[in-house]
């Protein structure tokens, strides 16, 4: 059989994985395709090959599909998340001066209570402002931390924004181009093995199952060949499903460390992996279950409601219609395509596409359409819940 090569477009990232492992072990092949994985150095240039068709497909951080529909970022093309490919793996870090700030205050970097963090971080910036590194301004990165800041001490201090690609997180630390960044693995670990920062939360912390990447493709090229999608669907869910499993992390990570992919030591790779994180150049270990998620509670059903959230913070920033937003931000994740295309895997398909988001405080059993599915919590750090039928 003849197979079909599709360029996809990624970012070096830990979450990349499932499209690594589905060409690395057979998965693409066994569908009859050849992907070409192609390393972008940052996350506008991922968009843009994707926006003008230079790949079928891509690697992209959820809210850009997002923004895209809002028409916002320059870049009109229509483009849909399809699955979502990760869950998680995000975290916050600060410089080594204010970490001593934050330690000779007594902090204890417990790496999971969001508002302590964020009142110790506040008191160790005192009356300075604090300049942020985020990978992009449409990202989970940005939603993640603009919420945190709004909601805890850290809405007294001056915060600057400022877009650094991941590969380059440390560097800028280090450089003192930031005091602090929000960035995905594994360069925030990364920084700590250069000795630039110090890990702070997780991005978990502040909302327990968020939807980081998506397996995003352009609208028309998802119409015009639905053959190709569903094979390249297939291939990158069995691929997260191969990850799901424990016995795979070692050979998870020596796979990522290649030089050709994330080019790191494969013990960095592994610490998301396994949610053993190092967080400080003194050696402090932090153990964080589910930090990254490629399968487990349905992580690949791209929610409409986590979609509308996404647009709910969009429109608020961006001084958008937030009815509008969330409406046109719902038709971007593609429960219907996901629905036909995954239905004979053995996939959890939930029994509905939409969810109040932050309402889920334990493992809870929902219907699906094969009977029962088991969803993890999704919490937000400060009880919050959105309802996107309120």
């Amino acid at each position: 059989m003849m197979s079909v090569t599709l360029p996809v477009a990624y970012v070096p990232l830990v979450d990349a994985a499932p499209l690594i492992v589905a060409r690395e072990m057979g998965f693409a092949g066994a569908e009859g395709i050849d992907l070409d994985l192609i390393a972008a150095p940052s996350w506008s240039s991922v968009r843009d090959m994707l926006a003008f068709g230079r790949v079928d497909a891509a690697q992209l951080l959820s809210p850009v599909p997002v923004a895209m529909s809002l028409g916002l970022g320059g870049v009109a093309q229509p483009v849909s998340a399809v699955s979502v490919m990760s869950v998680n793996g995000n975290v916050i870090g600060v410089s080594r001066a204010l970490e001593a700030r934050m330690r000779a205050d007594g902090y204890t970097f417990d790496f999971k209570n969001a508002k302590a963090a964020a009142s110790a971080l506040a008191k160790a910036a005192g009356k300075d402002s604090l300049t942020f590194g985020v990978p992009f301004p449409f990202s989970m990165h940005m939603e993640l931390l603009t919420y945190w800041l709004e909601n805890t001490a850290l809405r007294d201090v001056n915060v600057e924004l400022r877009t650094v690609p991941p590969p380059l997180m440390a560097q800028a630390l280090a450089a003192g181009d930031v005091d602090a960044f929000c960035v995905g693995e594994p360069w925030g670990s990364a920084s700590v093995e250069q000795k630039a920062g110090a890990l702070l939360l997780p991005g978990k912390a502040i909302w327990a199952f968020a939807p980081e990447k998506v397996l995003a493709v352009r609208t028309e090229w998802a119409e015009t060949e639905p053959h190709l999608l569903g094979k390249l669907m297939r291939a990158v869910w069995r691929a997260g499903r191969w990850l799901n499993d424990p016995e795979h992390r070692t050979s998870t990570a020596e796979l990522l460390s290649h030089k050709a992919y994330l080019d790191l030591p494969s013990e960095v790779i592994d610490r998301a992996l396994t949610g053993r994180l190092t967080i400080s150049p003194q050696g402090d270990q932090r153990e964080v279950p589910g930090f990254l998620e490629f399968h487990q509670g349905a992580a690949n059903f791209p929610w409409r409601s986590q979609a509308k959230w996404i647009a709910h913070r969009l429109a608020d920033r961006n001084s958008l219609g937030d009815a509008e937003s969330q409406q046109m931000a719902g038709a971007v994740f593609r429960t219907d395509i996901y629905r036909r295309q995954m239905d004979k895997t053995g996939a959890e398909l939930p029994g509905a596409s939409e969810k109040v988001e932050g309402a889920i405080l334990a493992e809870t059993a929902v219907a699906s359409e094969k009977g029962r599915l088991l969803l993890q919590p999704d919490a937000f750090f400060d009880g919050m819940v959105f309802d996107p039928d309120a």
